[in-house]
């Protein structure tokens, strides 16, 4: 389930069904931003549940074996001399697997996390895949659509998270589970109506709306351009978004496509 693109119906009873679940909370800290070229030289992997917590946690500097660039070490206060004498990826990185591969993968922008863990995991000879995921940035902009920023350093200041420094694996892994349990609890106590207002402001691209009106991405480009709905200008993203609750309303008027 592409848990950002379907209606908001469904991403409510879908939330909520998972909450009575297993979380694993993964964080990396890495010399880089791809998973191919860069290493990860620090992780750390929590397990909790909504109804007791944080149950373990697990952390490990590593060794990248290539140097760790200056931008990286004031970044996240990790310098070489700090990972000269620990162990490597393939020493640390069996020992995390049985965990990964527990309940459902969480991180903070999941994609990045995850491409890193595939990338040394394949290193190893071992083929990493997690077919539960959730992505809190995913669900904060859900549930968050009046902040200016979903960033976790920005939301540990927003909820006041008692975590330590922001950029070390420990202290993001524990304020992203403190992050998708506040967010959880609020899926599971308020109103529908309260939920599916918050829902419906989320800003969505032409790819998302292709997969909630279920018509090809060529052919909604061209009600898009038709209709009336909401949109404003992605600087980041160099694209058009849209309002979610507008494109729902406009999903009503689509005969789904002939089988």
């Amino acid at each position: 389930m592409k848990i950002n693109a379907n209606l908001s119906t469904e991403l409510l009873t879908y939330y909520r069904q998972i909450s009575t679940e297993v979380f694993t909370v993964v964080d990396l800290e890495t010399t880089g931003g791809k998973g191919d070229r860069d290493r990860i030289i620090e992780i750390s992997v929590l397990q909790a549940t909504l109804k007791d917590g944080i149950q373990q946690i697990l952390t490990d500097l590593i060794n990248p074996q290539i140097p760790i660039p200056e931008q990286i070490v004031r970044f996240t206060g990790i310098s070489q001399d700090m990972v000269t004498d620990v162990d490597t990826s393939d020493q640390i990185l069996p020992k995390y697997l049985p965990m990964l591969q527990t309940g459902i993968l969480t991180a903070h922008n999941i994609g990045f996390d995850y491409s890193f863990l595939k990338a040394e995991y394949q290193r190893l000879g071992i083929e990493f895949i997690a077919p539960k995921q959730l992505c809190t940035v995913k669900l904060s902009r859900l549930l968050l659509p009046h902040l200016p920023s979903r960033s976790l350093p920005k939301l540990v200041k927003h909820y006041n998270f008692d975590v330590g420094k922001s950029h070390r694996a420990e202290s993001d892994a524990i304020a992203c589970w403190l992050l998708l349990e506040k967010l959880l609890n609020q899926l599971l106590s308020a109103k529908d109506e309260e939920i599916l207002n918050l829902f419906g402001q989320q800003w969505l691209s032409g790819e998302d709306i292709a997969i909630i009106l279920q018509l090809p991405l060529n052919q909604v480009e061209g009600f898009l351009t038709d209709s009336t709905i909401k949109s404003r200008f992605s600087n980041r993203r160099q694209i058009n978004l849209y309002q979610r609750r507008e494109v729902e309303e406009l999903a009503k008027t689509i005969p789904p496509l002939s089988t």
